[in-house]
């Protein structure tokens, strides 16, 4: 029998808490955690039903109506709670999932419990359901939901977010009921996760412990005599906040008077640092304060001018881990108070307690460096609500590089959490850092975390589980002209019917794989194989468009005889002719070599004692910092940025790379030369980067432009990686060979 809710969320807590007094009688709370600030805007628009723990064991509780919307509370026990929640779920999966850090525990008694409340929500989700309804299940503790309910209620249209890390094959291989974790994800019909590196580590997990087809980040799960075939998309939708309401929170005049007086209690401090997170260990906050205290020891910062509020929300407190970490944190802020604190003045002051979204708005809006070091976390909403907060533009992000948020919050101090002295210089140069580079660097983060908000995440996730069956695939996240393979169809229809079409792809990030250091890069074979075989259709013609030079080009990419190459984003042009590289000489006037001179010497010098390289091509100069520590890459793109100011240069900045060119021609230059040369029908091409963003802005409407992997984009489709790269060129050749007579 179904409900009549057409949006169910289920989760393993309801946003609100049940407690229980001395005397029997209850009353509800509303739950801390990022999971119900990012989902209570959404529900509450779509007048849907939550399903979830009250969050006291032992309790029966009616469904009721609360904070627009409608809540169904699912019971559990209290050996429920301690084998499933903070057995299974909490001394299980989450150390595994997140890197091990701390050991896992695997008890076939948690497993069972694991699976017996995973029943229990999905039941009750499959009450809830209105006919046809769309379920979005959240997060590690309930996995096996999607395939129970999918078994329950076959007319539903299932979601499931993966909140946390997923982890690599070798490390998700370790738990005994890998494959029926695996089978319950695949009820779903999306799977989305904060990363494309944690959607690409599930989808090799599913090859490699399962028999299923996959193409791309697509999973075909075949039939049964009941049910027809149907796909699974994996794919990143990386998680926000609601950033308008914090931005207007952190302009009332309560909160701004809030925030004058927390630095006034705190003694005025010339500069406070900010740390906020649950007591866990995977957010660092040991390492945290390890460097702090250390920048204290070495007089680098001092008591009072600079002070240090950690509040770390209590989590899992049953849990011994957790237990551990609060004694070793306790013990540690004691040791730094009672070296460095003065009376009066603490060099911590160390919080734990949960606090209202107001008062947060005015720690942050109080605080002039934030400091987010995870050791692992799937993406960090408090980097995000601080960003949001900052709406005078003041304050500095110190982020881990192994948070989800440092995919997005271009802006921030980048820092590897592990390396406390370049954490410590990271922190003193956040402290020390000019008004304007902080007010450019927090204008760029605003404008990120505005723009991308929680409405536009939830969105993002369930247009794209409304999406057909078949619609878009590979695809990371949908874009608003979705449809690869109808166009797909189109260009073979073309090519067939005697037309013609340039296939150009970028080489990095698109044909082969990003890695640390360019001269070991190379293509997937898979996308090899497929380019010779397009190289031998009629009327097709392939051009590899790159930031390389042209000679590296050829002799990395593995490209077949004809096709074009276009290096230098632009300023070099050549071929494959005869088993060699025919190049298009260039040559540049006595004014333009110098100044690229002048500009390839001074970045020599400034690279000098770093990993950074410098690399000198005909007509530019290119910095490369992907091997640099993140504080030496940071000055670096400055100074490059810098000298790109200068007269006569442009600057291409892109991942980790600023290119310095004193020849001003583009990608979409060379493309559009290209398609007049060869006087093609229609172009496809498929890019990674902000080079290639500028192109997608240059091409005509109804060329085939694709994105490669997450970020904002002008391409009219999306695919996940170079994988999902390689899928699209072999589904091409294989379309145009189907056609052949």
């Amino acid at each position: 029998m179904s409900g009549r809710y057409g949006l169910v969320v289920v989760a393993n807590r309801l946003p609100v808490d049940l407690t229980v007094e001395d005397d029997g009688s209850t009353s509800w709370r509303r739950s801390p955690g990022g999971l119900v600030s990012a989902l209570e805007p959404v529900m509450q628009a779509a007048d849907g039903a939550w399903v979830g723990w009250a969050g006291s064991p032992d309790v029966e509780a009616d469904a009721f109506d609360g904070d627009g919307m409608r809540l169904v509370p699912v019971a559990l026990s209290a050996d429920e709670v301690r084998d499933y929640y903070e057995g299974f779920s909490n001394d299980t999966l989450w150390p595994l999932y997140h890197d091990v850090i701390s050991p896992p525990e695997f008890h076939r008694r948690w497993w069972d419990a694991y699976r017996r409340v995973n029943r229990r929500f999905a039941e009750a989700a499959a009450d809830q359901a209105a006919e046809g309804a769309t379920v979005w299940v959240q997060d590690y503790q309930l996995q096996l939901v999607p395939a129970l309910l999918r078994d329950l209620r076959p007319d539903l249209r299932i979601g499931y977010f993966h909140h946390i890390p997923f982890p690599p094959l070798e490390i998700f291989a370790q738990l005994p009921w890998r494959r029926q974790v695996v089978e319950g994800l695949l009820g779903a019909d999306l799977i989305g996760f904060q990363r494309a590196g944690d959607a690409s580590n599930f989808v090799r997990v599913v090859r490699r412990l399962t028999d299923l087809s996959t193409k791309g980040q697509v999973i075909t799960v075949p039939g049964t005599e009941e049910t027809a075939a149907r796909t699974v998309r994996a794919a990143a939708f990386p998680i926000s906040i609601d950033s308008a309401r914090f931005d207007a929170m952190a302009r009332t005049e309560a909160v701004r008077a809030r925030a004058r007086e927390i630095r006034r209690d705190l003694g005025d401090p010339s500069v406070l640092l900010l740390g906020v997170d649950r007591l866990d260990y995977t957010k660092g906050i040991r390492h945290r304060i390890k460097a702090f205290g250390e920048l204290l020891e070495e007089g680098r910062l001092a008591v009072p001018e600079a002070a240090l509020v950690q509040v770390a929300s209590p989590s899992r407190e049953n849990v011994e881990a957790y237990q551990q970490l609060r004694d070793e944190v306790e013990t540690l802020v004691g040791r730094i108070n009672g070296e460095h604190g003065q009376i009066g003045s603490a060099a911590i002051y160390y919080m734990h307690h949960s606090y209202p979204p107001e008062e947060m708005a005015a720690l942050y809006l109080a605080a002039d460096v934030m400091l987010v070091t995870a050791l692992r976390d799937g993406m960090n909403l408090v980097a995000k609500e601080f960003v949001a907060a900052c709406t005078d533009d003041r304050g500095v992000l110190v982020l881990s590089e192994f948070a989800g948020a440092a995919d997005e919050l271009a802006g921030s101090l980048l820092v590897n959490p592990h390396d406390i002295d370049g954490l410590k210089d990271a922190i003193e140069r956040a402290v020390t850092m000019e008004p304007r580079e902080m007010r450019r660097r927090m204008r760029k983060l605003r404008r990120r975390v505005l723009e991308d908000d929680v409405t536009k995440w939830s969105r993002t996730f369930l247009d794209a589980l409304a999406l057909r069956p078949g619609q878009s695939p590979g695809a990371v996240m949908p874009t608003p002209q979705d449809g690869l393979a109808d166009a797909l169809t189109a260009l073979v229809d073309r090519v067939h019917g005697g037309g013609s079409a340039l296939l150009a792809l970028d080489f990095d990030g698109v044909l082969a794989p990003l890695v640390d250091d360019p001269d070991a890069s190379r293509p997937l074979p898979a996308a090899v194989d497929a380019l010779a075989t397009l190289a031998g259709v009629p009327g097709l013609h392939l051009a590899l468009v790159s930031g390389r030079a042209v000679a590296d080009l050829a002799d990395k990419a593995g490209a077949p005889e004809g096709t074009r190459l276009v290096g230098s984003h632009g300023a070099e042009r050549g071929a494959l002719e005869g088993g060699a590289l025919r190049r298009e000489e260039l040559t540049l006037d006595p004014a333009r070599s110098a100044l690229r001179s002048r500009i390839g010497d001074a970045l020599d010098a400034a690279v000098e004692g770093t990993s950074a390289r410098v690399e000198h091509k005909p007509a530019s100069v290119v910095l490369h910092t992907r091997t640099a520590t993140s504080d030496d890459a940071a000055r670096l793109t400055d100074v490059a940025l810098d000298l790109g100011r200068r007269e006569g240069v442009d600057a291409m900045q892109g991942k980790d790379v600023v290119e310095l060119s004193v020849l001003h021609v583009t990608k979409g230059d060379a493309l559009a030369d290209l398609r007049r040369e060869l006087d093609v029908d229609t172009l496809l091409y498929a890019g990674d980067d902000v080079t290639d963003e500028r192109a997608f802005a240059t091409l005509r409407p109804d060329d085939l432009t694709v994105r490669v992997g997450p970020g904002s984009t002008k391409a009219r489709f999306r695919v996940a990686d170079p994988d999902a790269v390689a899928d699209l060129l072999m589904s091409l050749a294989d379309r145009l060979r189907s056609r052949e007579p």
